[in-house]
């Protein structure tokens, strides 16, 4: 079966939306809660990724090119940040997890920040310290472990949840004209 990456656009949010809200019934796989799930957030991130970032989806030609799996992330917007690419997301549909296609997808996704993102040296994610495989997965795709903030998320049922951030670093970073890059050859950390 052929499954398609292409590069999302404000048409998809309809799509998007129907994605994240099965994805929250049926595994809860990312921090959000049904209700926070809207139209006016998807729509914020997809408006926010196409301007400064980057939102990439995976259709499915046997579901009338249903969007089946998403990834995106953005520039935070300030001017010292302007080099990140942060609140990385990726949401794979139930059915389709354990495919591959969140490999497949995030690998497309790394390889247009080395290619069309030069000026992006990190890409920033939050991960729950419990979610093992995901932190392992992410290992695997060339993020290291950065810092955990104890305690940050507080679940409904009111138990405490450390998310570690996690970061991957572009080995096509160039610094922007002008400001003198130091310790370029330290990245990636090791």
């Amino acid at each position: 079966m052929q499954h398609w990456i292409q590069k999302s656009s404000s048409a998809n949010s309809d799509a998007i939306l129907a994605l994240y809200r099965e994805v929250l019934r049926r595994s809860g796989g990312i921090i959000r809660v049904e209700e926070e799930v809207t139209n006016e957030y998807v729509q914020s991130f997809l408006q926010k990724s196409i301007n400064s970032g980057i939102a990439l989806h995976v259709t499915d030609p046997d579901q009338d090119h249903s969007i089946i799996a998403e990834v995106h992330a953005y520039k935070p917007g300030l001017s010292a940040f302007r080099h990140i690419l942060a609140d990385l997301t990726i949401v794979v549909h139930p059915d389709f997890q354990g495919q591959g296609l969140g490999k497949q997808l995030f690998l497309s996704f790394l390889e247009e920040v080395k290619a069309n993102f030069p000026e992006v040296l990190r890409v920033e994610l939050f991960v729950r310290e419990q979610n093992t495989s995901a932190i392992t997965f992410y290992q695997k795709m060339g993020f290291i472990e950065e810092g955990r903030l104890k305690d940050k998320i507080l679940n409904l049922d009111g138990s405490l949840e450390t998310p570690i951030e996690m970061t991957w670093f572009n080995p096509n970073f160039q610094s922007e004209r002008g400001l003198e890059a130091k310790n370029l050859d330290q990245y990636p950390p090791k």
